[in-house]
């Protein structure tokens, strides 16, 4: 096989698996639970309505439902553009969804670098600090809640 087939078949199987919207289940379960709690959120601003009360009965844990919505407002004021996310009961992630898992994901673990490389060129690193801490207090109050 040429070089330029197995370039192609490569491009093809990249371009496949962008194409295959990731699952919840691939996230751990901080980042999960935040999917979820940023879709509850979404739900209650376009209802008008608070979803702190509904945050902490589904999270179980007042301090962990602020620390959620204090991380959404942070990263709705530094995305590049509106936060697209799925519907509430949806297994699958919009690519919006995958990037914030990927990042609790990584500052759960206390893994700056792989933080940083779920973030490079879609936020500002002059941005960065305020997402990497508001990460780590959501990881801190899920850990004092379990």
């Amino acid at each position: 096989m040429s070089r330029q087939h197995q370039s192609s078949a490569t491009t093809r199987d990249i371009i496949a698996a962008l194409a295959a919207p990731p699952r919840i289940e691939q996230l751990g379960p901080i980042a999960g639970r935040f999917i979820h709690a940023l879709r509850l959120i979404a739900l209650h601003e376009r209802m008008g309505r608070d979803p702190v009360p509904e945050l902490a009965v589904r999270l179980g844990s007042v301090d962990v439902a602020a620390k959620s919505l204090i991380l959404a407002q942070t990263i709705s004021a530094n995305w590049p553009e509106n936060i697209h996310v799925s519907r509430f009961c949806c297994r699958l992630m919009s690519h919006d969804e995958a990037t914030i898992g990927a990042f609790i994901d990584a500052a759960a673990a206390a893994d700056r670098i792989g933080f940083e490389a779920a973030l490079i060129g879609l936020i500002r690193n002059d941005r960065l600090h305020s997402l990497w801490e508001g990460a780590l207090a959501l990881a801190a109050a899920e850990l004092r809640a379990a």
